[in-house]
């Protein structure tokens, strides 16, 4: 009966153990799901809504084939929208039934060029080709800030770490100017996992090994069923018949006795050999040795081992080629929620310009921009990531050490640690990002707080106003990034000075200083830059007595506001930060005709004017960025001083 379990045994172990491999091989469906993107109307940009992306349940794999550097990348679909507004393009989406429907959407022929003075020569990938316009040369998609995020690669690109939220679309193209690839795959992943093999294997596995005792038991016991093999009685002599009527009448006598049956029990002399050489052999056989016994237990017990080894090494090796899914997964229900802090967005809140990830991306180019722009005194290319008062500071500076060689470059913007990136919450253009960044590793580099703006989806962004920020300054709380803020119109009444009037009243806190209406609005650090200005002034004055020239010449001074209109940025507490230029102009004028002034040893006024005296006198122009945190109307507190950037911008001779 053991041998028939034994049976049972192993055809059930084959039976589980054929079931698990067929859980992971035959019975196993497929991995992923796909779907073809039809293409039929050739166009230089395809915009893929990100719909067609969440089709399916998972994260998205997309696939497209095409010949050459095949450029992908996401972002907004209203910022999408209006990058390609001027453009032929294929619009892909998921209509009513869940199917996809491809739209091929032209230009309108009122809008061939860009607005906004956008740029009408084709740009590099290096210049940021979103300044390029849709005429024949097409429109170049790499490099642009507008994506959230780009990838390129030849000939295929797959791209499996996009998770698009609502609202988001990707744009596949090559270079703007030919077709785009037309064969796009989207694929999910379905779930094929198989909670059963494990189990089935290692339940097969023990229950073979189960089969294996109990017929190793069944073989054991059938040996010891038979007993111990003993040699039976040698073979008798052959004999006759005893004719007992022949015998001598004495002998017949003894044969017929009672007595003769207690002889019969005596073995006779011939016989008894062959019994005592019988029990001999019995002896043999049946008590072997003690070193003979041990040895044959020995043997059986590796028997069984090198029975039962198999199996636990069968049933480990189809274990260990089970992975994670081949295992129920007890622990992998829902997990719990945690709480987050809640923040209530204003109604209509529209989405930040920029996500933070986007800023750093966009601080770093142009900080390598403007490194490689400062070491070939490249205006051109420093003009690409710099606009307004920054431009023309790198303007006059490039001026200054075309001449000067031995000039050292300004400092680098620090971008390794990205402190404050607060963006414009908005869906127009201009948009404008104020952004704090620090140096990690040398305390000895002042924090740069600098606004850059993106003049229309085109563009890229530029550093419109940067300023060094003041070690005992204190920023203010501000939104978080992904919120975003608003613009401070100009004329705001709901701050404790209006933007507009900002710069005017720094400028004459400086000229009168106490004496000045605004001087108690300020903060003691914002007194302290308007004494430092005062102070540089007296210094000129006390070189020209130096000189000897106070007698022969004047020097007077004058801040104003620039051009640049402010750009106010709210804060939590209701106020803003403003950043505002001024400029600082100092004239020195001779006393009478036949008096020049000569510039000495002024190195940057001879390399800006090609002379070195003026008979009527020669005006220096620097230009201030600065930074003010603005209270709310109403607050008690002070116009706080947050950053201040000077610059030489121009050194004129008097004609």
């Amino acid at each position: 009966m053991r041998f028939v379990w034994a049976v049972v045994a192993f055809v059930l172990a084959a039976v589980l153990i054929g079931a698990g491999i067929a859980q992971r091989t035959i019975f196993q469906g497929p991995a992923s799901q796909q779907t073809q993107v039809e293409i039929k109307d050739a166009a230089p940009f395809v915009l893929l809504d990100g719909d067609v992306l969440r089709m399916n349940p998972g994260a998205q794999t997309l696939i497209v084939r095409g010949e050459g550097e095949i450029f992908g990348s996401y972002g907004r679909t209203a910022d999408m929208e209006a990058w390609l507004a001027d453009s032929d393009y294929n619009r892909v989406t998921v209509n009513d039934e869940g199917a996809l429907s491809v739209k091929h959407v032209t230009a309108p022929e009122a809008a061939d060029e860009p607005s906004d003075g956008a740029g009408t020569d084709a740009a590099t990938p290096d210049e940021g080709a979103g300044d390029t316009p849709s005429d024949a040369t097409g429109r170049d998609p790499r490099g642009s800030d507008l994506w959230l995020d780009s990838f390129t690669d030849d000939n295929v690109l797959i791209s499996n770490k996009m998770q698009l939220p609502e609202g988001n679309s990707l744009l596949i193209a090559y270079d703007g100017t030919k077709d785009a690839p037309d064969n796009i795959v989207v694929s999910w992943p379905l779930d094929n996992s198989a909670p059963l093999t494990g189990p089935l294997i290692v339940g097969g596995g023990l229950v073979l090994l189960i089969g294996l005792i109990l017929y190793v038991l069944a073989i054991r016991h059938q040996r010891r069923g038979r007993g111990p093999r003993r040699k039976g009685p040698g073979p008798l002599p052959a004999t006759e018949p005893i004719d007992v009527a022949v015998l001598p009448p004495a002998e017949r006598a003894a044969l017929e006795t009672p007595e003769s049956a207690d002889s019969d029990s005596a073995a006779s002399p011939a016989q008894k050999p062959s019994e005592e050489i019988e029990d001999a052999e019995i002896v043999d056989e049946g008590t072997e040795p003690e070193g003979k016994t041990s040895m044959r237990a020995a043997r059986a017990v590796r028997r069984r081992r090198l029975l039962v080894i198999p199996a636990l090494g069968l049933t480990a090796l189809l274990a260990a080629g089970c992975s994670a899914d081949s295992w129920p997964q007890f622990d992998a229900g829902t997990p719990t929620p945690s709480p987050s802090p809640t923040v209530i967005a204003p109604e209509n809140q529209k989405p930040p310009a920029v996500t933070d990830e986007q800023a750093k991306r966009i601080l770093k180019n142009i900080s390598d921009t403007l490194v490689d722009a400062d070491a070939a005194l490249d205006l051109d290319l420093a003009s690409t990531r710099l606009d307004g008062a920054a431009l023309a500071a790198r303007t006059t500076e490039y001026a200054v050490r075309s001449k000067l060689t031995d000039t050292a470059p300004p400092a680098a913007i620090p971008t390794d640690d990205v402190e404050v990136v607060l963006p414009e919450a908005t869906d127009r253009w201009p948009r404008t990002v104020l952004v704090l960044s620090k140096s990690a590793g040398d305390d000895s580099v002042p924090p740069v707080l600098l606004t850059m703006t993106q003049a229309d989806p085109w563009s890229n962004y530029k550093v419109t106003t940067m300023a060094e920020m003041a070690a005992d300054a204190v920023f203010p709380e501000v939104a978080a990034t992904w919120l975003g803020t608003s613009l401070v119109p100009a004329d705001s009444p709901f701050l404790s000075m209006q933007p507009a009037n900002l710069a005017a009243a720094v400028a004459d806190v400086v000229d009168q200083g106490e004496k000045s209406e605004y001087y108690g609005q300020f903060d003691p650090l914002a007194q302290e830059f308007a004494t430092s200005v005062t102070a540089s002034r007296e210094k000129l004055v006390q070189g020209l007595a130096a000189a000897g020239a106070a007698e022969t010449s004047k020097a007077a001074f004058q801040m104003t506001p620039t051009d640049a209109a402010p750009v106010s940025m709210t804060t939590l507490d209701s106020g803003a930060i403003v950043a505002v230029s001024v400029n600082d102009t100092q004239t020195v004028t001779p006393t009478s005709d036949d008096v020049v002034i000569r510039f000495g040893g002024n190195a940057a006024a001879k390399a800006l004017t090609d002379a070195t005296e003026s008979a009527k006198g020669v005006e220096t122009t620097y230009e201030f960025q600065l930074f003010f945190s603005v209270p709310a109307q109403g607050s008690t507190e002070q116009i706080r001083l947050l950053a201040a950037r000077q610059d030489l911008v121009s050194v004129k001779v008097i004609k």
